[in-house]
């Protein structure tokens, strides 16, 4: 009955969009203030899968966004930083791209932009050139998979995604969810992956997920929770996945001068 009205409501919105009484980059839900319909304002990413992918699941990941901060404030955050698992410490410039990565086990240290993979590489004492290419592709890589186990809530509707709505389900916990499938095309280091997201039934934040290694994958490799929510700055960021910690979760509103060209600079 739920997700029969969900669909009722997404119908509904869908209309309004196509007569022009709201845009196309709204969604809204009747149900959250006694029937005053709340505007998501959550446009999809160039190149979302907006026809291969379903109302409802749409609809879902909009009320998703608005339960981590809403969209403005995701837009409105700029630095952050994060632990990687204890392995790797992040720094993220989300406006310019600029990253540093530092790997302690390897006593490396990675300054690059993501969007153009320019950058340099300090290993030990010394500057990377020989294999800066290698080093700079494996920065990618490294940030790509990190920032995706912390921020993917908020990258429901990216560029190249696919979603489609699944079913009614618990979590492992017991937890009513919404369980939305996330697949790819074209984007990322790994298109073939395939995600399922359980979205809370009452809170709508993400509160697990499995993974597939493809879609023709009939066990995932792992499932794990999205736990330990709090609010930093303006949004909700989770930093527990059961037997994986991401710690030291930061968001700032500015960072030390040279922390993306300076070696030497701490945060």
């Amino acid at each position: 009955m739920r997700n029969l009205l969900y669909t009722i409501f997404a119908l509904i919105i869908l209309s309004s969009c196509s007569t022009g009484g709201s845009s196309s980059d709204e969604a809204a839900d009747s149900t959250a203030t006694g029937g005053e319909f709340i505007a998501y304002n959550n446009p999809p990413a160039e190149g979302f899968n907006q026809e291969g992918s379903d109302l409802l699941a749409t609809l879902l990941a909009d009320k998703t966004m608005l339960a981590m901060g809403g969209r403005r404030a995701w837009d409105n955050t700029r630095y952050l930083s994060w632990n990687f698992f204890g392995r790797r410490n992040h720094i993220w410039d989300k406006w310019t791209g600029d990253v540093r990565i530092e790997e302690p086990a390897s006593n490396l240290t990675i300054l690059m932009n993501i969007n153009t993979k320019e950058g340099k590489v300090m290993k030990g004492e010394t500057a990377v050139t020989d294999s800066l290419d290698f080093y700079l592709q494996r920065g990618y890589e490294l940030w790509v998979n990190d920032s995706y186990w912390l921020v993917m809530p908020f990258k429901l509707k990216d560029s190249g995604v696919t979603l489609k709505y699944l079913r009614e389900d618990t979590t492992l916990t017991g937890k009513l969810s919404d369980v939305v499938s996330l697949s790819f095309e074209d984007v990322g280091v790994t298109p073939e992956n395939v995600y399922e997201v359980w979205i809370d039934a009452d809170s709508k934040l993400v509160t697990q997920w499995a993974y597939y290694q493809d879609s023709t994958t009939l066990e995932p490799r792992f499932i794990t929770p999205w736990a330990d929510y709090n609010k930093y700055g303006e949004i909700m960021l989770s930093g527990d996945r059961g037997n994986y910690k991401l710690s030291d979760i930061k968001v700032m509103y500015e960072v030390p001068e040279g922390i993306f060209t300076d070696f030497d600079t701490v945060l």
